[in-house]
């Protein structure tokens, strides 16, 4: 188990593929972000906040449940940095914790609000039912 949280950030780098120190902090991922109005931490922060390996405010944010997974930010970003990976691997994370390699239909609608688009749904069994 992981004690601390630069080993979680560690995992999260080695589980999404991403690197953070590539970030720029230029904010375009961010800007491009549909669901950007319903996040507590943007993707921008995401890239900042496993950088700076200050994890535990990502396990417990809403915003790993309110991304599309469209990858808008991957496409804006001048650096190739991936913010959505590194979403998904919060994501994933969380679900390792909970003892569980996929969340299960009845899980999902206490983590949905009625405005969340029908594209974030698909996008979700799409990961987490396999």
């Amino acid at each position: 188990m992981l004690k601390t949280d630069k080993e979680k950030a560690e995992l999260l780098k080695e589980i999404s593929g991403v690197d953070t120190k590539k970030c720029m902090k230029c904010g375009r991922c961010s800007a491009s972000c549909p669901s950007y109005d319903a996040m507590d931490i943007r993707p921008h922060q995401f890239v900042s906040y496993v950088q700076n390996g200050d994890v535990e405010p990502l396990l417990h944010s809403k915003s790993i449940w309110k991304c599309l997974s469209c990858f808008a930010c991957v496409e804006r970003c001048p650096r190739d940095v991936k913010p959505a990976k590194l979403i998904e691997a919060v994501r994933l994370m969380v679900i390792r914790q909970q003892g569980q390699n996929y969340l299960s239909p009845d899980e999902i609608p206490e983590l949905l609000d009625p405005d969340l688009p029908q594209q974030l749904l698909a996008s979700a069994f799409r990961k987490y039912s396999k």
